[in-house]
Order: structure tokens, then C-alpha cells, then sequence
């Protein structure tokens, strides 16, 4: 067989609606597909950071963009953020969770409060915006999901087990919902980075001796935010159009355990 029976498949038209989408992963992603044509809408706690990246993403690339002040922990103030990425982006057909917050305190610092924000930042939209969205989805054929989860839904980290327990009930949800979605022809997979040289990770970078994390990696670097978003674009792609319910790792080869 040669290349002529591959065909190049391109992404699809239909926007796409990245949440923590002015830093970090989320907007590197969102960079990513609109290099590809592809429209996307910022949503993020801090609205006018994500204007101002959507503005500068329509600049650079010439896809449409839009930014938009969202808290994903208020699921009443989602329907008119979708309607407002729907009209800018005139279709929706993809989505990219990528909001994160992360816990530092261990067991101790566990409280109710604390508890409650992490699942309804990770876990919960995950599940309820997909279901607002599902209408979407189902209209624009091609349409995908993408939910960023992490290395320590598997590994698990005793420093932050708000995060590392909300990124494994994500892989536990990508996969269950694969099922239904399916029915629609709609796929949803995770991406779960290792450490990436993000805004969330360098606080910890910059107070931990030189190559702490480095020394378990076999690439023998951290990752870029950019080397995430290309496994994210792809598994928006038509390029993915078989693959539904996976993990997808971009982690430079991690080769240890979490404690330090």
C-alpha cells in the first residue's frame, strides 16, 4: 500500500470552546486550532485576559476567537457564554476543558470548600457541558471532545489529592460518556500531560532544587504547553476519526512516582 490510499484529513470547520482558555495548555490549544482554521472561544476567570488572547489569536492566525469571562463553577452563567461562543463562531463542534486549579495542602488541608472547588472546576463541567452542548454536537458532523486531565490521575500525588482525584474521575467520565456519545457519532478522549512549564506548575519549579522533575523524565526536560496542544488538536481532528475513550499521555516519558 502506498501513502496515495492515506488520505491527509482535514480538522473540521466548527468552533471550538476552550475552558482556562488565556493561559497555559487552554490557550496554547486554542492557538493550535486556529492555526488550522478552526474558531475558538476563551473562556476563563479572567475575561479580560482571554479578550485580549482571542484578539491577538484572530490577529496572528485570521480564525475567528472570541474571549469570555466564565466561571465554570456557576453552571447558570454557561448558557449565554455558549450562545455568545455560538454566534461568534457561527457553529459549535468541539470543546477542550482545560480550566484547572490545583490544591497544595495535602490531606490536612482538605475542606469542604476546597473539596467542592476542585471537582466543580475539573470534574463537573466536564460532564454538564456536555450535555448543554450535546444539540451542537450532534447537528455538526466531526465534533469531538477533549478533557485534560494529568499523570497524577493515574500516579496519584499525596500534596494535591483534590486535583489528582478530579483528573482521575475525569478518565473515569471519558470513558463512560464515550459510550452515549458514540450513538451520535461524537467522540471524547483525554490528554493528560505530565509536567508542563505552565503558569499552574512554575510556583513549584521555582522553589524545588534544579532537576527534581527532570531526573525521572527519560526526555530529560519539561514539556512545553505548545507539545500538549498539538496531541489536543489532533485528537479534534478528522486525523482521530477512530479514536474515542483513550488517554492520551504527553509526559516526556515519566518514569516515577510522584513523591519527591
Amino acid at each position: 500500500m502506498t501513502n496515495d490510499h492515506i488520505p491527509r484529513l482535514n480538522s473540521p470547520a466548527t468552533g471550538v470552546i476552550i475552558t482556562g482558555g488565556a493561559s497555559g495548555i487552554g490557550l496554547a490549544s486554542a492557538q493550535a486550532l486556529a492555526t488550522v482554521g478552526r474558531g475558538v472561544a476563551l473562556w476563563d476567570l479572567n475575561g479580560a485576559k482571554a479578550e485580549n488572547e482571542a484578539a491577538a489569536i484572530a490577529s496572528a492566525t485570521g480564525a475567528p476567537a472570541i474571549g469570555l469571562a466564565v466561571d465554570l463553577r456557576d453552571p447558570d452563567a454557561w448558557p449565554a457564554a455558549i450562545e455568545s461562543s455560538r454566534v461568534a463562531l457561527e457553529s459549535l463542534g468541539g470543546l477542550v476543558h482545560a480550566a484547572g486549579i490545583v490544591d497544595t495542602g495535602s490531606l490536612e488541608g482538605i475542606t469542604p470548600e476546597s473539596w467542592a472547588a476542585g471537582i466543580d472546576t475539573h470534574l463537573r463541567p466536564l460532564a454538564l457541558l456536555t450535555k448543554a452542548l450535546l444539540p451542537d454536537f450532534t447537528a455538526n458532523t466531526g465534533s469531538a471532545i477533549v478533557g485534560i486531565a494529568s499523570i497524577n490521575a493515574t500516579l496519584g500525588n499525596g500534596i494535591n489529592p483534590i486535583y489528582s482525584t478530579a483528573k482521575s474521575g475525569m478518565l473515569g467520565l471519558i470513558r463512560s460518556l464515550a459510550d452515549r456519545l458514540g450513538q451520535d457519532g461524537i467522540r471524547i478522549n483525554a490528554v493528560s500531560p505530565g509536567q508542563i512549564l505552565t503558569p499552574m506548575l512554575k510556583p513549584t519549579v521555582d522553589i524545588l532544587p534544579a532537576g527534581t522533575f527532570e531526573r525521572r523524565i527519560l526526555l530529560g526536560r519539561l514539556g512545553q504547553a505548545h507539545e500538549v496542544a498539538r496531541a489536543v488538536r489532533y485528537l479534534l481532528s478528522e486525523e482521530a476519526s477512530y479514536i474515542t475513550a483513550t488517554e492520551l499521555v504527553v509526559d516526556g516519558g515519566n518514569i516515577s512516582s510522584q513523591r519527591m
